[in-house]
């Protein structure tokens, strides 16, 4: 792992001046790099390119980073396609910004360790000349799991032995260890903990984006506006071949122009199982009768403020057994907090509004229960951004379709993709550019466990 960064890192350039402008995202500040993610986006489309990358968010743009620092990528032109450039409503800038190594298989393992590594060494990695100094912000204070039944305890044993076998650094906690650890918890109903102790936390999303796509953009790769409305499709029969090579896209003056590619990526987030059904996958017959199961799931975000834990030192990103979750946000006493919900208090996804009824209900008690001090809280702003959700197992797809050699998936991570980003968009380059895996084996993260009813199921999922 180590030293394939170090190769990489060969090809960066020295630290320059930090970043001096703030963003804001629905009430809550963020610090964020004064370069915009839409210097550079075209209106021109091109007529054709060697890799197409639709979606240019962090699955996206990662991809293309490591396309084109790759020696064999330098030359290919590769265009992602963005119907967003301001992120709108892209996951990656309404996420929480979590990283952890506490999954409960291998590969999640994996990625997420990649990412802390990469995500210390960021500017080492993607710095480019005469811009700001990229600051992620992030924030190394671990995740903090808590069970309250012998069979949640169970679970913690099961995935601590697991994550210790890739050096992982998490230690488990007695009820009597947690509360030494942090006294303004009610450790009352808990039988067990887990903390992770180094690369785990939390970081800015937009931050990372901005890096992966000035990277990008300086190493060539070209982001043009439009939304991807077909593909040119034919009668496909059961075996594998070269899928389709042309797609058409609307421009921002509604016009419809048509691109031919060699490659594609699929990363359009929750849009993915859409896009996939314009190429005919989940159209057709025999393996491409099975559709790509990526859809948003509308999630909340909630800001509060708990004035007397002001002054606390330590406050890890807290997922309460419930599956609530608080982590320290901004100033000293701000919080953000959220919870994912029963299948049948699944919201609508027709707009981002958001439920207050739900803090109120499905959060607010859970979590003052668990930290007395929350009993006070106050609200300051919310907002809703969407999950592109796996119905299938709430894992990530990645890697190759198995009829159409030269269509790819970055998709469908449910909630952890961007902590992966730095990891998925190398695996990505490597399934394009040497054919196979070369670091981590994301074989089992293939669409083909779609054909075969084979879940890749996660114990971990927040």
């Amino acid at each position: 792992m180590t030293g394939s960064l170090r190769k990489v890192a060969s090809l960066a350039f020295n630290k320059l001046s930090k970043p001096t402008t703030i963003s804001s995202i629905h009430g809550v500040s963020f610090p964020s790099n004064a370069y915009s993610t839409q210097v550079n986006c075209s209106q021109e489309i091109p007529s054709k390119c060697d890799v197409c990358i639709i979606g240019g968010g962090a699955m996206g743009s990662s991809t293309a980073f490591w396309l084109k620092q790759h020696p064999a990528g330098r030359a290919l032109n590769v265009i992602v396609i963005e119907r967003d450039p301001k992120y709108t409503k892209a996951s990656t800038v309404l996420s929480l910004g979590g990283i952890r190594q506490q999954f409960s298989n291998a590969e999640n393992i994996q990625l997420s360790l990649f990412g802390s590594e990469f995500l210390k060494r960021i500017q080492e990695l993607l710095g480019v000349p005469d811009q700001p100094e990229i600051d992620v912000q992030y924030k190394n204070s671990g995740y903090l799991f808590i069970a309250t039944t012998p069979e949640g305890a169970e679970t913690l044993h099961e995935n601590h032995a697991l994550q210790r076998t890739f050096d992982s650094k998490v230690e488990l906690l007695t009820q009597k260890q947690l509360k030494s650890l942090y006294p303004f918890m009610n450790v009352d109903d808990v039988v067990l903990a887990s903390i992770g102790t180094d690369n785990e936390g939390w970081f800015d999303p937009w931050s990372l984006l901005n890096g992966f796509k000035r990277k990008a953009l300086h190493l060539e790769t070209q982001y043009v506006t439009g939304e991807v409305v077909g593909f040119e499709t034919k009668d496909y029969n059961d075996s594998i071949s070269v899928g389709p090579t042309q797609l058409h896209i609307r421009d921002t003056n509604g016009n419809i122009k048509s691109m031919e590619f060699s490659q594609c990526v699929v990363a359009g987030g929750y849009d993915s199982g859409n896009i996939s059904k314009l190429a005919g996958i989940g159209t057709g017959n025999g393996i491409l009768s099975t559709s790509l199961p990526v859809e948003p799931k509308k999630r909340y975000v909630y800001y509060f403020n708990a004035p007397s834990l002001a002054s606390l030192k330590s406050f890890p990103l807290m997922i309460d057994s419930c599956g609530a979750y608080v982590r320290p946000e901004g100033p000293p006493g701000n919080f953000l907090t959220g919870r994912s919900p029963e299948e049948v208090d699944e919201p609508s996804c027709e707009n981002l509004d958001v439920d207050y009824s739900f803090f109120d209900t499905h959060i607010w008690p859970f979590i003052a229960s668990r930290v007395p001090d929350f009993e006070n809280l106050k609200i300051k702003s919310a907002w809703g951004g969407y999950y592109d959700y796996n119905t299938f197992d709430q894992n990530g797809v990645i890697g190759t379709h198995p009829a159409f050699t030269n269509f790819h998936f970055a998709t469908g991570f449910s909630g952890h993709g961007i902590q992966q980003s730095p990891a998925v968009g190398r695996a990505l380059m490597e399934i394009i550019l040497d054919g196979s895996y070369k670091t981590i084996d994301l074989t089992r993260f293939g669409f083909e466990r779609f054909v075969e009813g084979r879940k890749v199921l996660e114990k971990n999922i927040v």
